[in-house]
């Protein structure tokens, strides 16, 4: 299919996958672009402009975003599965409902960016730019999470299971209805967080000894203090 219809205002059901469309996405087309069920897996829009962009249950699957200005742009269902957006810039960017697993952020800017609902696992979101990013409701199991910053935060329905979270900053966090099982947390910093919301699993010593700070609940002590093989009676 050409890439001509790129330079239309809104596009719907194209099939744009495995093209290259940087030329055709280069340039700031005037208005905000829309693309509603569109497939562009496998498409090459590095560096592209999509400054306020709406795409709508768009496929993106293994397509390559990297450096694409992505400031304002909103993406809602759909997905971009194994894509890269390595040195994106996504300031304001929202991400709803959509399929980003084994995605790939390294570099990316992420200020202000928000991410609810999403499925996340694998994702790899290490040596992050800005600050302000969000997650809710969001699957993020496996992720690669090293360095991340989420001092602050209330995170509400986070799902962490063995994700890599070696030297975050998770301060001051609030957790509710998530869970962190078997997530690495070495040099994690978890000083004022409240974790009593948060499914810890089973602990070893090491890893325990990184909540250093954090609040968590009696139920939490018992089974951290049970997989160290310490009884607690009442």
């Amino acid at each position: 299919m050409s890439t001509d219809l790129l330079a239309q205002g809104e596009i719907t059901d194209a099939d744009l996958s495995e093209l290259d469309l940087r030329d055709a996405l280069a340039k700031d087309p005037g208005a905000p672009r829309v693309l509603t069920r569109c497939d562009l897996s496998g498409a090459d829009l590095r560096d592209a402009h999509l400054v306020d962009a709406r795409l709508v249950d768009c496929r993106l699957d293994g397509a390559r975003l990297d450096r694409a200005v992505l400031e304002g742009a909103v993406f809602t269902r759909g997905g971009a599965p194994a894509a890269s957006f390595a040195h994106a810039e996504c300031t304001d960017t929202r991400f709803e409902r959509t399929d980003l697993a084994n995605t790939r952020w390294q570099g990316a800017l992420l200020t202000d960016t928000v991410f609810t609902g999403c499925r996340m696992t694998g994702a790899g979101l290490t040596s992050l730019r800005g600050i302000g990013y969000t997650f809710s409701q969001c699957n993020l199991m496996l992720a690669r999470c090293k360095g991340l910053v989420l001092r602050g935060q209330t995170l509400e329905g986070l799902r962490m299971d063995e994700a890599d979270l070696a030297s975050a900053d998770l301060r001051e966090t609030v957790w509710t209805e998530s869970r962190l099982r078997g997530a690495n947390l070495v040099n994690a910093t978890f000083a004022g967080a409240d974790l009593r919301g948060a499914d810890l699993g089973e602990l070893e010593l090491q890893q325990a000894g990184f909540l250093r700070g954090a609040t968590i609940g009696p139920a939490q002590a018992g089974i951290i203090l049970g997989s160290l093989g310490i009884t607690v009676a009442e």
